[in-house]
């Protein structure tokens, strides 16, 4: 999952940043209202979801979110701000925001707003499965009949993707856009170490792997049972 950031101030950008990185998200970071909605505008950046400063240098974020609005984009967003009045409340809820966080708040609330925008956006869906592979995403476990399997942070977040596309062909490209950070030097073989984790982690001895490579492309989990 990939989440945008637009927060000028350093060291809550940062914080947000590292704890959601630490949570398996993709984060890319705008220290300002021009650059924030250039971004959240761009076709390439596909956002999940985008935490949104209300009082920003160049554009407010009212102003973003109104511009994104207008372009018909339905990514969810979700405001952080200071203001505590209901009317601010109100009025940024008006202007097309999802959700709205009064700072300081905890990181564990925020956590669990974005995760039910995401389960909102999914249409519900927090299970998901391919053989004898569940993924619980609300409780973070992956398991094979029944029997806990233990993955980093980036492995669960490369397998949720796989998962969530379960049937479709994913890109190289498309993964490091998803998984790893838009900074990241796009040297996609670093894909292939983890898809090679994943399936020393999840596959057995006899049995066709649960991920599939496709030649010159990228990965594919198919749809049979």
């Amino acid at each position: 999952m990939r989440l945008l950031i637009v927060e000028d101030e350093v060291s809550i950008a940062n914080f947000l940043c590292e704890g959601l990185e630490e949570e398996g998200f993709a984060v890319d970071l705008a220290d300002n209202g021009k650059q924030g909605l250039q971004l959240a505008l761009d076709s390439i950046n596909e956002y999940d979801v985008i935490l949104l400063d209300w009082m920003l240098p160049g554009l407010s974020g009212i102003e973003i979110c109104r511009n994104i609005r207008r372009e018909n984009k339905t990514v969810p967003i979700i405001f952080l701000t200071a203001k505590d009045t209901v009317d601010d409340a109100v009025f940024g809820l008006e202007t097309g925001a999802n959700d709205y966080i009064r700072k300081p708040f905890s990181f564990e609330e925020l956590l669990a707003r974005i995760r039910v925008l995401l389960r909102t956006k999914e249409n519900e869906v927090v299970v998901f499965g391919a053989g004898n592979i569940q993924m619980d995403i609300e409780k973070h476990v992956v398991t094979k009949r029944g029997r806990l399997i233990e993955l980093t942070q980036k492995e669960f977040a490369l397998l949720e993707y796989l998962l969530r596309n379960k049937g479709k062909v994913c890109r190289r490209t498309r993964i490091i856009e998803k998984v790893w950070d838009i900074h990241f030097d796009y040297d996609t073989s670093v894909i292939d170490v983890y898809i090679n984790a994943l399936r020393k982690k999840l596959d057995e001895t006899g049995e066709p792997s649960l991920i599939t490579t496709v030649r010159g492309v990228g990965y594919k989990i198919e749809t049979v049972e």
